[in-house]
């Protein structure tokens, strides 16, 4: 198998289709929004699979029904921290509140 090539005959559009639709109705956006829930590597994230990758995508989806629907991220009402401001210099709370608005998750510790 040559470099960058799938180990397979490619999946048939159909297949595509009700593997996308599926993935939509679990809660994903798309190949690439799936990628890192679904274990999907980087050609299958951008709607690249084999036949036989389909089928058994298709069939585990159909067999689990459809997952709970994640919850949309929050949206912090902060301001972006400028990005010259030294961080000992920004408050804790200032500085937590744009972490969590770029998608990380802040504990407080003791």
């Amino acid at each position: 198998m040559a470099f960058g090539q799938a180990p397979g005959p490619p999946a048939t559009a159909r297949q595509r289709d009700e593997l996308l639709t599926l993935l939509q109705a679990a809660g994903h956006v798309d190949f690439r929004d799936a990628r890192g829930p679904m274990g999907f590597n980087q050609r299958q994230a951008g709607g690249r699979f084999t036949r036989q990758e389909a089928e058994e995508l298709i069939a585990s989806l159909q067999a689990d029904g459809p997952e709970p629907p994640r919850p949309a991220p929050r949206r912090s009402p902060t301001r972006p921290i400028p990005s010259d401001r030294p961080l000992h210099r920004i408050p804790t709370d200032q500085l937590a509140a744009e972490l969590r608005r770029r998608g990380w998750t802040v504990d407080k510790d003791g």
